[in-house]
């Protein structure tokens, strides 16, 4: 894997689009993805049923986040929610991060999961299905 993949698993066509213009919100799974397909829990999430807080995570794309990242979200729209799938080369290649037995831990050279769901601008409402023209 060589690029980052997106998967829309709940798409809102008629949102707006994330832009580098804004912060967002939104919330977030970090897995690690195995050369087999199954995935590991990084211990990183904002999701209480994956042991987060159930806060959302702020964000603005290409603002202090590793590259894969703010490319999978910039194929998104607000309100949607996606798989991003992001190789060590776009992600924190050979450096791990966290701490291994702490509460978050990612080996270096991981191929990242993110399942992220854009709730809108910070600050706003959360996105609606669709867009009111």
């Amino acid at each position: 894997m060589s690029d980052i993949r997106v998967e829309i698993t709940s798409a809102r066509p008629g949102n707006a689009k994330v832009t580098k213009k804004f912060s967002y919100d939104c919330m977030v799974t970090l897995s690690i993805e195995n050369k087999d397909g199954t995935t590991t829990p990084s211990g990183w999430s904002t999701r209480k049923e994956n042991g987060g807080d159930g806060k959302p995570f702020s964000f603005q794309p290409g603002v202090g986040l590793i590259e894969g990242w703010s490319r999978g979200v910039l194929q998104m729209r607000e309100g949607e929610r996606a798989l991003i799938h992001v190789p060590p080369s776009l992600g924190y290649g050979s450096s791990e991060q966290g701490r291994k037995g702490g509460g978050w831990y990612i080996p270096g050279n991981s191929n990242l999961l993110f399942d992220i769901e854009i709730l809108g601008k910070k600050g706003a409402k959360a996105a609606a299905k669709t867009d009111e023209l």
